[in-house]
């Protein structure tokens, strides 16, 4: 009689577990059984149902791993619902208590929602696709209508694109103020008296046109820029003469 007991509860452990996702479904299932709002369920009277559970089902250990850590979680949580709140604790079992009884809650919902979907016609078991229609497939045929203008420009457009070329103009050479006044107060030594100011505009921007002027424009700049601070002196006799510097002693 004994064995035949001990068989009917593995038995039944085992179609439970196959039924169960987790521990929370069977506590879910468990919580039910009071017949109460999930929200104003016994902790510690689940627990009990928890634990003689698992105590039924306790020679198959391999499977209920997860069962016992729940089992072992909640008898934690029960005592110390018994036991006096201690506010100085940083553990709320309290607190505890009200998170279990939302998961619950929400689990219930998943579960109202999921069993909602799967009650719904099935793709193929109750809805069937439309197959393809039998007999004369229907046959489209573009017709374009555009002036002789029309094309005659979009084949001007396609030859554009395709005989496009970038062109790359390379960068000249620009004597910016900043080397020019570097360059002139490196020559501070050889300008005590008045000189040219193309005396002071280095060799490579003397070669070419273009080049003069790029550096004349950043030696005159330098040069303003350091009669500003009092470093240089700058004089021009009259109106389109030379323009001559020299160091402020």
């Amino acid at each position: 009689m004994q064995e035949n007991q001990a068989e009917t509860l593995t038995d039944k452990f085992k179609l439970n577990v196959d039924n169960y996702e987790g521990p929370l479904d069977l506590l879910l299932d468990l919580a039910k059984a009071q017949k109460v709002d999930l929200m104003q369920i016994s902790i510690v009277q689940l627990a009990d149902q928890y634990i003689s559970y698992v105590n039924e089902i306790k020679d198959n250990l391999e499977r209920a791993a997860d069962f016992l850590v729940m089992a072992a979680w909640l008898a934690y949580l029960k005592s110390r619902l018994l036991l006096p709140d201690n506010s100085d604790d940083d553990f709320s079992a309290i607190q505890m208590a009200e998170k279990l009884k939302l998961q619950l809650r929400k689990l219930e919902s998943i579960r109202l929602l999921s069993d909602r979907l799967m009650s719904k016609p099935k793709l193929g078991f109750d809805v069937f696709m439309r197959s393809m229609r039998e007999g004369i497939k229907p046959i489209s045929k573009s017709e374009y209508n555009i002036s002789l203008y029309e094309l005659i420009k979009s084949y001007a457009d396609f030859k554009k694109k395709q005989n496009f070329s970038s062109i790359s103009i390379g960068k000249l050479p620009v004597y910016t103020m900043e080397e020019a006044i570097k360059a002139i107060t490196q020559m501070f030594d050889k300008i005590m008296d008045w000189c040219e100011i193309k005396t002071v505009i280095p060799n490579n921007f003397l070669k070419t046109k273009k080049l003069k002027k790029t550096g004349l424009s950043g030696t005159f700049a330098a040069s303003l820029e350091l009669v500003r601070e009092g470093k240089l002196s700058i004089k021009q006799d009259k109106i389109f003469e030379n323009i001559f510097i020299k160091t402020r002693n």
